[in-house]
């Protein structure tokens, strides 16, 4: 399936993508693949990509929504995961918030060098689409929700949602 298309927009992360000498969707792609993998400073706004240079699934994913929004590619849509953490599909971890893009079904991964659906698709518990706005407080506020319904649904974990969230947030940090 090609998703491929060239950048015509005038709007600002378009603008912000040609100025990078990246002037179609393949090349933002791997743009956005090879950054490093952090946290931004301001996730509210996507420019922080460019300023940063870094980003996370969230950022990297809504950046590249926005992208096609702006230039009219209504076939993308940003999908937030569920996904079971096991030392397979996050070696350097062991539930994660996930996000990605979807093309007509196929699932891209731009997180890093070598993403692949591959690398949770199996232990992929629940997605829903969402706004590029969303990845930060609604992103946040789904993930603790889930774990929440998780723990009540298996008493036996003696964590609190608060001490599994601490948990979570020292997994990210080795991620990075």
């Amino acid at each position: 399936m090609n998703y491929n298309f060239e950048i015509h927009s005038n709007g600002e992360i378009s603008q912000l993508f040609l100025k990078n000498q990246c002037s179609n969707f393949l090349s933002v792609s791997e743009f956005i693949r090879n950054l490093p993998y952090r946290r931004n400073l301001n996730k509210d706004n996507l420019a922080t990509v460019f300023i940063d240079e870094c980003g996370t699934c969230s950022t990297k994913h809504a950046i590249l929504k926005t992208l096609a929004e702006e230039n009219n590619q209504t076939d993308f849509k940003l999908i937030l995961g569920i996904f079971k953490m096991s030392g397979n599909n996050t070696p350097k971890i062991k539930s994660e918030a996930h996000n990605y893009l979807k093309f007509k079904n196929q699932i891209l991964d731009f997180t890093k060098k070598n993403s692949s659906e591959n690398d949770f698709i199996d232990d992929l518990m629940e997605e829903i689409e969402i706004e590029p706005h969303q990845i930060n407080q609604f992103k946040i506020e789904f993930h603790k929700n889930y774990l929440s319904n998780w723990l009540a649904k298996n008493p036996q974990i003696q964590y609190s949602l608060e001490e599994l969230w601490q948990v979570r947030e020292q997994c990210i940090e080795a991620l990075s």
